[in-house]
Formats: structure tokens, sequence, C-alpha cells
């Protein structure tokens, strides 16, 4: 996977971390060529040890929807099937998503490990649309209310909504990227374009301010100033033991 070049993401990641008061929005979206070369053809090769490409894997239903997305909306990638297990990829399609993962997450995270179930198929564009709206509405209010027409015309831009399959990352909490204490919600979402071989990721989170997790960033200034101050008391207080001594050798 790819990472492609895409001014206008660069410049609405920039506004895509957001604080409100007792929480900071952070998120960032991406846009990946599905071209493999190099190192993905030997994931590949690896990963079809297991199964082959064209053979469909399970996924999970969606988690805030009990209806199948496959029931509500048609697969633009032709991934869908017959008969009860209709929440299902490719595994080609589940490598992309993985490989997604790797490559937008490392050095600190691998998703080798990670399998169909902890991904799930979305009923449709607009459900996704209003869902991310939602949450980050409800987080982040009027900056985001700004943001948004401009976010999604990039987006379709880059990967042409009405012909993507959408994916979601739903991982248990020892696999969550984002599963540290302090992070209140987040999602995960694939725009997959099988036409363009092209996969958009949109990641973000909500984190606490007052249980911002160790690796975020937030609260480091905060820190900073304690160690000051630490480091200045521990230095008043030698100066005076220095000052109680040479009165005591000069008696």
């Amino acid at each position: 996977m790819k990472l492609l070049e895409n001014s206008s993401f660069e410049a609405i990641n920039t506004q895509l971390t957001i604080e409100t008061g007792d929480c900071k929005i952070i998120g960032r979206i991406e846009s990946y060529s599905c071209k493999m070369a190099g190192e993905d053809k030997q994931m590949f090769k690896q990963f079809c040890q297991e199964g082959l490409p064209h053979v469909l894997e399970a996924l999970s239903p969606p988690q805030t929807s009990g209806v199948s997305p496959n029931k509500l909306s048609h697969s633009q990638s032709g991934d869908e099937g017959e008969g009860p297990l209709s929440d299902k990829c490719s595994r080609k399609t589940l490598f992309y998503l993985i490989a997604t993962l790797n490559e937008s997450f490392r050095p600190d995270y691998d998703f080798s490990r990670t399998r169909g179930h902890d991904f799930s198929r979305e009923p449709s564009v607009n459900w996704v649309f209003n869902a991310v709206n939602s949450s980050l509405s409800a987080a982040a209010g009027e900056a985001y209310s700004h943001l948004q027409p401009q976010l999604w015309e990039a987006v379709d831009n880059e990967i042409c909504l009405a012909e993507c399959d959408i994916y979601s990352y739903n991982p248990d909490l020892d696999s969550d990227p984002y599963g540290e204490e302090g992070n209140l919600w987040s999602f995960n979402y694939f725009f997959y374009n099988k036409r363009l071989k092209r996969i958009v990721f949109f990641t973000c989170r909500s984190v606490s301010l007052f249980m911002a997790p160790r690796d975020s960033g937030i609260g480091t200034e905060l820190d900073l100033d304690l160690d000051e101050s630490s480091y200045e008391e521990e230095e008043e207080e030698e100066n005076m033991d220095e000052e109680r001594y040479g009165a005591l050798c000069a008696q």
C-alpha cells in the first residue's frame, strides 16, 4: 500500500485536531493505492497461504445496525454472496484493509493477526456520512460544521463515494490502537473503490483532557511545569542546607 499525496486531505487534517474544553478530537484522512509492490507482494503471498484471494471471508455485522449491510445496499466490489452468511468480503479485499492499517499506524502497531471478524461492511454511504457527522458535530460543534462540506467534497473527489464499498475496523480492546485509558470513542472507516484500486482511510478519536493517555501528547506541558517546579523546590532546599552548614562551620 502506498500513501498518495493529497493536498486537500493535508489541509483538512490540520483542522481535524479540535479541543472542546473537556476533550480533544484527533482525526486524519489518508488515501492509499492498492497496487502491490515489494514488501506488499511478500505479505500477500504469506496471507494467501491461509486461503485463496477470491475466497469469501466472514465479517462482523455493523456495531450500530442489526441489519446486514448487504441487505440494505448492493456491493460495488462484487464481494457479496448468497445465503445466510451475507456479511463477507474476498480475502484480497481483507488484505487491502489490513495492509492499510499497517501502513497508517506503522511502526507502532502490527495488524498481521487481524481477521475478518474485526471488520464490518457498512450499510451505505449515507449511513456512514450521518454517523461521522453526528459524532463530530456533537463533539466539536461549529468547528466541524464549517469543515464538513469541504471534508466530504475532498473525499468524494478522491475516491468517488458512489462507487465505494465502505468497511469499518472494530477491534477488541487488546487490538485497538486507541484502546488506552482516556480515549472516549473512535471510528475507522475504509472507502474502497475497486475500479480505482484505491482506499481512503478516515480515522478519528476523542481523547479526554482529564485522563489523557501517556502517548497522546496531551498534558505534556503540565508534566513539564510540574517537573520544573519540583526541580526548583529541590534546588531551594539544597541552598538552605548549604547556608545552615556554612553557619555551623563559622561557629
